[in-house]
C-alpha cells in the first residue's frame, strides 16, 4: 500500500508497468526517469531527502513536472534540501525558503 502511495505521489501510476529502457532509445523518458528515482528514495521513508539539481538536463516542462513532484512530497512533511542552478521563476516560486549564498565570500574562505 505505501508503494502505491509514492507511485501515486510522484505520479507516475500511468507508467508502473513499463520498462525503465536505455535512455533516448526506449523505455521511460528523462523526467519520468528523474521521478523514478525520487520514488526509489521515497520507499525508504526518509524525514530529509537532499536533491542535487533535480531538474538538470530538462526542458522547461520536464522541470516543472519534476518539481511539482518535489512540491507533492515537500506538501507530506518531509524536509527536502536541494540545489537549482538558473531556476525558472515558476521553480524559484514553488520554494518555501530559499538560500542564496553569497559566492565571493565562499570563494574567499577558499583562498585562505
Amino acid at each position: 500500500m505505501f508503494v502505491e502511495e509514492v507511485m501515486n505521489l510522484v505520479e507516475l501510476h500511468l507508467v508502473r508497468n513499463f520498462r525503465v529502457g536505455l535512455p533516448g532509445v526506449d523505455g521511460l523518458s528523462t523526467e519520468q526517469r528523474k521521478r523514478l528515482t525520487i520514488a526509489v528514495e521515497l520507499v525508504a521513508n526518509p524525514s530529509i531527502i537532499f536533491m542535487d539539481e533535480p531538474t538538470s538536463g530538462l526542458d522547461a516542462r520536464a522541470a516543472a513536472i519534476v518539481m511539482r513532484t518535489v512540491r507533492n512530497t515537500a506538501d507530506t512533511g518531509r524536509t527536502i534540501v536541494c540545489t537549482i542552478h538558473q531556476p525558472s521563476i515558476d521553480i524559484f516560486e514553488a520554494f518555501d525558503e530559499v538560500l542564496l549564498p553569497n559566492i565571493w565570500k565562499m570563494k574567499l574562505l577558499f583562498l585562505c
